[in-house]
């Protein structure tokens, strides 16, 4: 039954891509999912602290596994990214699979051309233990990544972009250690970037 879960990730027709880089871990989509976000304010109203990226994962993953145990319950169709910005470990990328299965990444992909986009990634990441530069160029190797599997190009409005350690939204100086969406202004600067360096 797993199997077809499995189908169902690239059956939706949407990709993702996810980067740690050494300050910052990205996560950029043409969807999110909420299911995270509610498992995550329920263990900070419980416990009083904000939900570990792993301990995230773990969870999700959890859940998702019991469904592929029980006849009546139909497994997940979804691939779920984390990313996350950790006091101790720095920068965390975690993918959950509808099997149940989780582990951490340094760049990770779903959707139908999640194999193109993880050869991309590998070679560009080889022998590194993150994606380098700041957070612009994380940002912008996503960016390129995707466009590069779907062989196009993206407007503003196209793609949702996720990323922690990335600039403040208030615009002050320093890095935003809490999750936020880049705006539409942000996600256009990158893509201008790219263009300028094509």
């Amino acid at each position: 039954m797993s199997k077809y879960a499995f189908k169902a990730i690239t059956a939706a027709n949407i990709m993702s891509v996810g980067l740690k880089g050494k300050n910052c871990a990205v996560v950029l989509s043409q969807k999110k999912v909420p299911r995270a976000q509610s498992e995550a304010a329920e263990f900070r109203y419980k416990y009083g602290y904000e939900m570990p990226a792993d301990a995230l994962a773990k969870r999700l993953a959890n859940i998702s596994q019991v469904y592929t145990q029980r006849a009546m319950m139909r497994p997940y169709g979804v691939a779920t990214t984390l990313i996350a910005l950790d006091e101790e470990y720095g920068p965390q990328l975690f993918k959950c699979d509808p099997a149940g299965y989780f582990v951490g990444y340094k760049g990770v992909a779903a959707g139908p051309k999640q194999q193109e986009a993880l050869n991309h990634l590998e070679k560009k990441l080889r022998n590194k233990d993150a994606a380098p530069g700041s957070w612009e160029d994380v940002v912008e190797l996503a960016i390129t990544t995707l466009s590069t599997v779907l062989s196009m190009d993206f407007k503003k409005t196209e793609i949702e972009i996720g990323i922690v350690g990335g600039p403040r939204a208030d615009g002050k100086e320093g890095t935003e250690p809490r999750f936020r969406t880049l705006t539409e202004e942000e996600i256009d600067e990158r893509l201008q970037a790219i263009a300028e360096k094509d």
